[in-house]
């Protein structure tokens, strides 16, 4: 990703919004030179045949559980970021800032709906199943009214908890079961997860939760037919969270595959497991969705020179394109060509192969389509 694009545009629109609403007062300088430039991220993917690729996030918090800020800096950050679609998914058994905050289960979505459509983004509504651990968290998104979810963490309401959202028809899957490692149990495929798949109250796991992969849960992912979800469980700011200084960093989200922008359109695409988990570099999924997303993206172009060695050997010159904001390294496996390629955010890296190479055979390293193996791609030279 490109961090600063449409910087310009931000420049040119500073002194429209900031100095030409506030008349000139003598004696005062304004210092607007030092202001941030207002600017939304255009975070460049191409379509995946006849799908649009959604930036979005279905797990974060505010001060009406155990976040740090107010719902609305929440959609500021989703709209500077580049983010489609994202949900507020407070807690429902743990509010800590409860004699600060009035507790409402409902209140952040209720407060950035009119912002959110504002803003052109897609707000879901969604809330978190705290359970203790085992069984675990589970974000349940496209919920009707989180009011009368149980608050009680009592071990024997654990199943009508989560059944709260199946009731809704909500979209539930499983939060970051790793996190805990050294509870039995924790990081398991138990019994009680088993039961809610069998009842088809579980459609998918949380992969990646912000800067955790959770290897073992994208294979039960493909094995079981889950959707692959990629989030920031944001708690705090993201500039505070994430190091935006550097290259391809950014937060931890979902790409979902969908037919339209709209939130039926994602909702339809989760339920169908449309979607790869991209955390800065990394890109992590079912084999055919990342290898859809990849071959969207990069292109190899035919020779465009060919050169003739002393002992008689022609060696061909290509350009790998990649025309997305999505990063890639690969390790060519076979051919007589160049070993390694890092394709950054739109760029063209070269390559060579000898003129009797018919193919290459690489390793995508930065993706994964199971917890021990990477994408493996062709390229057909002849």
């Amino acid at each position: 990703m490109n961090q600063r694009n449409g910087w310009l545009l931000g420049f040119l629109l500073i002194p429209a919004l900031v100095m030409g609403q506030r008349p000139e007062v003598e004696g005062m300088r304004y210092l607007d030179e030092n202001r941030r430039p207002v600017y939304r991220e255009n975070i460049m993917i191409p379509d995946v045949g006849e799908y649009r690729v959604l930036k979005c996030d279905f797990h974060m918090h505010t001060v009406f559980s155990d976040g740090h800020v107010w719902p609305n800096v929440r959609n500021q950050e989703a709209w500077q970021e580049g983010l489609d679609a994202y949900a507020i998914t407070d807690h429902i058994e743990y509010t800590p800032h409860k004699e600060d905050v009035k507790v409402s289960h409902n209140r952040g979505y209720e407060l950035l709906k009119e912002s959110s459509e504002k803003n052109n983004l897609i707000l879901v509504k969604g809330a978190e199943v705290t359970r203790n651990t085992p069984p675990g968290h589970f974000n349940a998104i496209y919920i009707e009214d989180a009011s009368d979810y149980i608050e009680s963490r009592d071990a024997s309401e654990d199943e009508a908890a989560v059944m709260k959202s199946a009731e809704q028809n909500a979209f539930i899957f499983w939060n970051h079961p790793g996190w805990k490692p050294g509870i039995a149990g924790s990081y398991e495929w138990i019994p009680f997860v088993d039961n809610l798949y069998q009842n088809k109250a579980l459609h998918g796991i949380e992969v990646i939760n912000g800067f955790g992969f959770h290897m073992k849960a994208l294979d039960w992912c493909v094995d079981k037919g889950l959707t692959v979800m990629g989030t920031s469980d944001m708690h705090n700011l993201v500039a505070h969270e994430y190091d935006l200084s550097k290259d391809y960093v950014h937060r931890t989200m979902t790409l979902v595959m969908a037919k339209e922008r709209t939130a039926e359109s994602i909702r339809e695409a989760l339920d169908a497991g449309r979607t790869v988990a991209w955390a800065s570099k990394y890109l992590v999924g079912k084999e055919e969705n990342v290898r859809a997303l990849f071959t969207s993206c990069v292109k190899l172009m035919p020779v465009h020179y060919t050169e003739e060695r002393k002992n008689g050997d022609k060696i061909n010159y290509y350009e790998l394109r990649n025309n997305s904001d999505l990063y890639f390294e690969l390790d060519l496996k076979e051919g007589d060509t160049t070993r390694r390629v890092v394709l950054y955010p739109r760029s063209v890296q070269q390559i060579t192969a000898s003129e009797d190479t018919s193919s290459l055979i690489a390793e995508v390293t930065s993706t994964y389509v199971r917890s021990d193996r990477h994408l493996s791609v062709s390229f057909p030279l002849q």
